[in-house]
């Protein structure tokens, strides 16, 4: 693998950085932010500010109107994208949009892609992606899934109730997971359907208040009674809808993956700065051990998460399915960044628990993602399944 990095990426990376810190830093005191994300009207404007900068959905295709970028080069940008909580909304590739793309450009028809994937990319609608479902139903163990979808003539009815589906609110699209039965037209298993948020039978009933309030629209409870869906909205094959979610999830853990390691650099740096500065016991603190530990595991654990997602994504673009590698890399990663942030506060003392830096926000973000899209614990017994069962073919 080689670790240099182009000259091409290199200014792309740069571009973003400048972005970022000049256009999108001052919008982060912006009222406009709610706690469940940024009004429409601000993530409208955030992204004119993207599509100017020409840094918008870097993640899609050129011929859907992105930036065509490889994993690798994904890795480097969104990193500088997620020094701001709000770089993802402006450059078009936060979560559940970046993921829906992605599945979009990977599965979709071409008449699918017209309808969902341009407007998506150009930033002009949102999407949602409903698989997650309240107890007994599907949440880590996606088997357990709930939701069904009954056959009738050349539609499907479908009912059940999701939760925790972010960006419901105010969203365009929603591809919903659903089990079919066995019918000619494919075998019984899952199936994904691509409806609009707006059709009959849909019912956001509450959006839940969370400790995270980045994501636009921000996490609901849907209910699915009697919603209508033609067999022309199926997302790629009848009962293929497990594997489809692995093609949307493990490049989607990655890209997590990389934001919040740019939100937990900043946290870094917030930290570091503070620590040259203030002064106790006749030096700066980060010249006490007890703070210059600190600093210097967080330097380790940045520097060990970049490595492992670049190393991942140097996976995928090998054209391997890196379920394996993407596993590892949620729970390096999340752990790893949630520690980062949580010393550069208590580097901080008393100004950490404040809002005067952003410190305090991204503590309230990052520790969320040690649970979705897979909990540590689910990814532990994964690789360790995977470790068991090579052992046993040798």
């Amino acid at each position: 693998m080689d670790f240099s990095l182009s000259d091409e990426l290199l200014e792309l990376k740069d571009r973003t950085d400048r972005f970022v810190q000049e256009r999108v830093f001052p919008y982060e005191g912006d009222l406009r932010q709610t706690p469940h994300g940024p009004t429409e009207d601000l993530r409208h404007e955030l992204v004119a500010l993207g599509r100017q900068a020409g840094l918008l959905s870097p993640h899609v295709g050129g011929e859907w109107g992105g930036l065509g970028l490889d994993h690798r080069a994904k890795a480097v940008v969104f990193e500088a994208a997620g020094y701001s909580p709000l770089g993802p909304v402006a450059l078009n590739c936060f979560a559940p949009d970046e993921g829906n793309m992605h599945l979009l450009e990977q599965v979709a028809e071409p008449r699918q892609k017209e309808e969902w994937l341009r407007p998506l990319a150009a930033g002009k609608i949102r999407s949602c992606f409903m698989m997650t479902e309240p107890a007994p139903g599907a949440g880590a163990d996606p088997s357990m899934l709930l939701t069904t979808a009954r056959r009738e003539h050349d539609e499907f009815v479908i009912d059940g109730r999701k939760w925790l589906i972010t960006g419901a609110v105010g969203a365009d699209l929603g591809i919903v997971m659903a089990r079919n039965e066995d019918h000619a037209s494919g075998a019984a298993g899952a199936t994904m359907f691509l409806t609009p948020m707006n059709a009959p039978g849909i019912h956001v009933e509450r959006v839940l208040d969370t400790l995270d309030q980045y994501m636009t629209g921000g996490h609901a409870v849907v209910r699915l009674e009697g919603l209508r869906v033609h067999e022309s909205q199926v997302l790629g094959r009848i009962g293929e809808g497990f594997r489809y979610a692995q093609v949307r999830l493990a490049p989607a853990r990655l890209t997590h993956c990389m934001r919040w390691l740019g939100a937990a650099r900043r946290a870094h740096d917030i930290a570091a700065d503070y620590a040259r500065r203030r002064t106790a016991f006749g030096k700066p603190i980060g010249e006490h051990e007890g703070v210059g530990f600190m600093l210097a595991d967080n330097e380790m654990d940045i520097h060990q998460c970049r490595l492992v997602i670049w190393h991942t994504a140097w996976i995928l673009d090998q054209g391997q399915r890196g379920r394996h590698e993407s596993s590892m890399a949620k729970v390096i990663c999340s752990e790893a960044i949630w520690r980062v942030v949580d010393r550069s506060m208590q580097i901080l003392g008393g100004l950490g628990i404040t809002d005067d830096t952003i410190v305090a926000r991204l503590f309230r973000e990052v520790r969320p993602f040690r649970i979705y899209d897979g909990p540590s614990e689910v990814h532990r017994w994964s690789i360790a399944q995977r470790v068991l069962r090579a052992g046993s073919a040798s």
